[in-house]
């Protein structure tokens, strides 16, 4: 009683707290160092150029639209192959010919199934990324990154190879 009486209880206090608070911080630098987390790429590059040109994109993107029309038109993924299309036409819909197209497909959770296309076929004014096949059966991000001279934009589609795309995923998808 004579430690609660001359009032030297509470720096044993305080210094309790400070290893708890300290002990806490080692913890959680444990724990999510063992967590499996997956860089972004949002924009095919790595999140921190993202950020930083983040307003050059939407520009970008902008004045892209002020000129083009970009449409995703596949009917249906199919894990085991299916066609991924692009409508590019201009916007008076005369389809536009020397785009570059580069289509990234990735899962939401991990970056081991990622894959890289470019040069798509065109034919009929539509680009086509002949018999694409997904690893997994499920949820998938198709980023499409479009230039046409010095005019480019980004193109993200959330999708899953589980379902038939209706007119609304179609509807949505026209810019």
């Amino acid at each position: 009683m004579k430690i609660l009486e001359s009032g030297k209880l509470w720096p044993i206090g305080i210094a309790l707290a400070i290893t708890a608070v300290a002990g806490m911080c080692v913890w959680t630098v444990k724990v999510t160092s063992k967590a499996d987390i997956q860089e972004s790429d949002a924009y095919m590059t790595n999140y921190q150029t993202a950020d930083a040109k983040a307003n050059d994109y939407i520009k970008a993107k902008i004045a892209f639209d002020k000129k083009y029309k970009l449409k995703y038109i596949t009917e249906q993924l199919k894990a085991d192959g299916c066609d991924i299309k692009y409508l590019l036409t201009t916007k008076d819909g005369k389809p536009v010919k020397d785009a570059k197209m580069i289509l990234a497909i990735s899962r939401p959770e991990t970056q081991i199934y990622d894959k890289k296309m470019e040069n798509p076929l065109f034919e009929n004014g539509v680009y086509l990324f002949k018999d694409v096949k997904f690893p997994k059966v499920g949820a998938w991000n198709l980023l499409l990154k479009v230039n046409v001279g010095k005019d480019y934009c980004f193109y993200d589609i959330k999708t899953d190879t589980r379902i038939r795309h209706d007119r609304s995923i179609k509807e949505a998808s026209a810019y």
